[in-house]
């Protein structure tokens, strides 16, 4: 297959770049515009994980059938002095206009405020109404039912509108007078807003980086640039891909970033491996007599851009070679990934369709538009160094350069592993166990308006409803009974006497169900007390069925379901890879150290960042507040991407060490010289995907930030502390063992293998 797509590619390059260009030019203008449509960024979504049959969930989908009013659209306005009885006519007839304005909108089923109330400001109702301090007042509007999506849109923007413009119109009664407004779209927008925003500056500060370390790496900018090519190109087939996926399912705002940063980092990966690979080869091919050269090769040697048979046999034999390794590696990824399927939650299966399709987008630029750059670009990727003639970068063009020499740096360290390796294991190991440790108290929680950048008016809002105005307080807890109000006195008692429960509200009707509001005395609705809370109400049996929600509730049943999809998802994930690294290594013993090895390297970035983030460390540099716990979804999404990454690694290191075993190397001499050969390439590669993933971490929202720490984290503790220690040392104690296989599985092998 890969001598099949060496051919193609090296016969119609052109064609090769011209597809590629229209797909990104189609996938960009799609995901930007939407073709006259939603564009990727009007379509996706926010909130809180749901898991789909659920209690939690259940209880949300009989709330919002059975409820009553259409969408809400809220204003808070600050500097209103309602301790004046004198001005309070005055405020009344200044809000006339705005309410006349507001009934008259197409889709607005009622407008309220407390001036309107019957007996105004004495009335009970108006309580919620009405800040604590009386400096301020709430003013809602409720949309009609069942509203299409276009007439509900186009009466929340013109509400919103109006809304904002009030606080102006009481400059003559109130002149310090200010407002917010607020509803669930408007703070769905602000997250989708600062998502855009940590896309261009994570992505503004990755890729400048990343290209600064492959100018290095290959010694000029035209090599360097080849990778960021194929990522560029990845990266818009991925939006696209994302723009068609929300068709289908929910898609959330952070998944943009996570798409985005993998298919970078993935494509970057690939991309210097194959531009590495392909380098090399022109070093092997420029040293050999054109007599000596393959048949294929040996035809006159024309210099016209695509037709020089050197460099049409130097892209046939790194495609047949590195383009199999990466492919190869691409799986391991997507198998990873692809557990995340078996996850019962909505978005973990969308991020594993989107990661996986990013996964293969990365490689397929990898193994098909590279090779076809660099075949037109002729005998320029044959001119030496520009950078390795600089005094001052000399030493480190030399260290970190692609062609590495037959020895250097990296074999010396595997020879100083093979003299002690017991040392360097149980060292390796040490150090692997500290930094797992603080996984053991790790927390999951599942945000909300948690997720709404520091300097948002939605926080804001947020913040002020919770001070200002405690009659319209959220229950923490909402519990839905089958069951008449009249029904539901010795539940009410029962989740009264609950501990942490400090009141709980006056029974309503919601169609065939009541439904119960519950308040706690907790300082955190998503806390170890709020979660007892939920689980002591769930344990209640009153003769009926209930299902209880809010966010301690579906954070819960998150985390609950995680919980049991793992060893099915990861059994699934563990067999799949041991498949794969067999038909790669032919041995038994490498797969499942390697798994085992994989598996370590994730609990420690897994334990530095749980010590970062729930510890309260580094919050100067990071620039981020001390949270409870890590968001649910970003511990799913760092052990499926996490566990892909370290595999990648292992798939460069073990297919050079195989390649070397294979030609007739003792083991030690395989490790030593395919450490020497993939060791720079590793280290240049985690290099540049730290560099990737530090763009998660500027910016702002604490999730992405979380999921750019451990990312980055695995990828350093794995390319350096497993991979160039820990392998090669437990490679030296089981010497020829590494290779051992029960015959039928050897048989197996020699049927099916996967080798260059």
């Amino acid at each position: 297959m890969f001598a099949l797509i060496g051919r193609l590619v090296t016969r119609h390059p052109r064609t090769v770049i011209v597809g590629w260009v229209v797909l990104a030019l189609f996938s960009g203008v799609a995901a930007l515009t939407g073709f006259a449509g939603q564009g990727l960024f009007e379509r996706l979504q926010t909130g809180a994980p749901v898991v789909p049959g659920s209690e939690s969930a259940r209880a949300q989908e009989i709330l919002d059938e059975e409820g009553e009013g259409g969408p809400q659209i809220s204003l808070v306005v600050r500097g209103a002095d309602l301790t004046d009885q004198a001005a309070v006519p005055e405020l009344t007839a200044a809000l006339d206009p705005a309410r006349a304005d507001l009934a008259e909108i197409d889709g607005v089923a009622s407008v309220v405020d407390p001036f309107v109330l019957p007996q105004g400001l004495a009335n009970p109702a108006a309580a919620g109404l009405v800040s604590a301090d009386r400096d301020g007042f709430l003013m809602a509007v409720v949309l009609e039912e069942a509203l299409d999506d276009g007439a509900e849109e186009s009466a929340h923007d013109a509400v919103v509108e109006r809304l904002r413009q009030v606080p102006g119109d009481l400059a003559d009664v109130a002149p310090g007078a200010e407002g917010i407004v607020s509803s669930t779209p408007l703070i769905a927008d602000s997250i989708v807003e600062q998502v855009q925003e940590d896309l261009v500056s994570g992505e503004a500060f990755a890729i400048p980086l990343a290209l600064l370390i492959m100018v290095v790496v290959f010694g000029g900018f035209l090599a360097a640039g080849l990778p960021i090519v194929g990522a560029v190109v990845s990266i818009v087939g991925g939006l696209g891909i994302l723009l068609a996926l929300t068709y289908s399912v929910d898609v959330d705002s952070f998944v943009v970033n996570v798409i985005t940063v993998m298919s970078m980092a993935l494509s970057i990966d690939y991309g210097l491996l194959v531009v590495s690979r392909y380098r090399e080869e022109l070093h092997r091919l420029g040293d050999v007599e054109p007599a000596a050269l393959p048949t294929a090769v040996r035809a006159r040697r024309r210099r016209r851009p695509g037709h020089d048979p050197v460099l049409i046999e130097a892209v046939r034999t790194t495609v047949a070679t590195a383009g199999r390794t990466v492919v190869f590696s691409a799986l391991t990824v997507a198998f990873s990934i692809a557990g995340l399927l078996l996850m019962r939650p909505e978005v973990l299966k969308a991020i594993a369709v989107a990661g996986i399709a990013s996964v293969l987008l990365a490689v397929a630029c990898a193994v098909t538009l590279v090779p076809a750059i660099l075949l037109l670009l002729g005998d320029r990727m044959r001119k030496p160094s520009v950078l390795s003639r600089v005094p001052g970068l000399r030493v480190l063009v030399r260290g970190l350069g692609d062609v590495a020499p037959r020895d250097g740096m990296f074999s010396r360290l595997a020879r100083r592993v093979h003299a002690h390796p017991w040392a360097f294991m149980l060292g390796s190991l040490a150090v692997l166990v500290v930094l797992a440790s603080p996984v053991l108290g790790l927390s999951m929680r599942s945000a909300t308006t948690e997720l709404l950048p520091e300097d948002s008016d939605q926080r804001d809002y947020i913040a002020a409803l919770a001070e200002d105005y405690p009659g319209s307080r959220t229950p923490e807890i909402v519990v839905v009974a089958d069951a008449a109000p009249g029904e539901v006195a010795q539940l009410r008692e029962d989740v009264s006497a609950v501990a942490a429960v400090e009141i709980v509200g006056e029974p309503a009707a919601s169609g065939d169900h009541t439904v119960l509001p519950v308040f706690l005395d907790v300082d955190d609705a998503a806390g170890d007390e709020a979660t007892a809370a939920v689980k002591e109400v769930r344990a209640l049996d009153p003769g009926y069925d209930t299902f209880v929600t809010g966010q301690a509730a579906t954070q819960l049943d998150f985390n609950d379901s995680l919980v049991e999809g793992l060893p099915v998802a990861g059994a699934v994930v563990v067999l799949a890879i041991f498949v794969l690294l067999f038909l790669m290594t032919g041995s038994v013993l490498v797969p499942l150290k390697a798994l085992v090895v994989n598996l370590l390297s994730l609990a420690a970035s897994l334990g530095v960042t749980v010590w970062i983030f729930q510890g309260g460390h580094l919050t100067g540099l990071l620039g981020f507040t001390p949270v409870e716990g890590l968001e649910s979804y970003v511990v799913a999404i760092a052990v499926a991407f996490g566990f892909g990454l370290a595999m990648d690694y292992e798939v460069f290191l073990l297919s050079r060490i195989k390649e070397y075993w294979d030609a007739g190397s003792t083991n030690d001499e395989a490790v030593e010289r395919g450490l020497q050969r993939s060791g720079r390439i590793i280290t240049s590669a985690a290099l540049i995907m730290v560099a990737v993933f530090a763009g998660f971490i500027t910016g702002e929202l604490i999730v992405i930030k979380q999921a750019g720490v451990a990312l980055a984290v695995t990828v350093l503790v794995d390319a350096t502390l497993v991979r160039m220690l820990l392998v090669p040392a437990t490679m030296t104690l089981l010497g020829r063992w590494n290779w051992w296989a029960p015959a039928p599985m050897r048989r197996v092998y020699e049927k099916f293998r996967i080798v260059h």
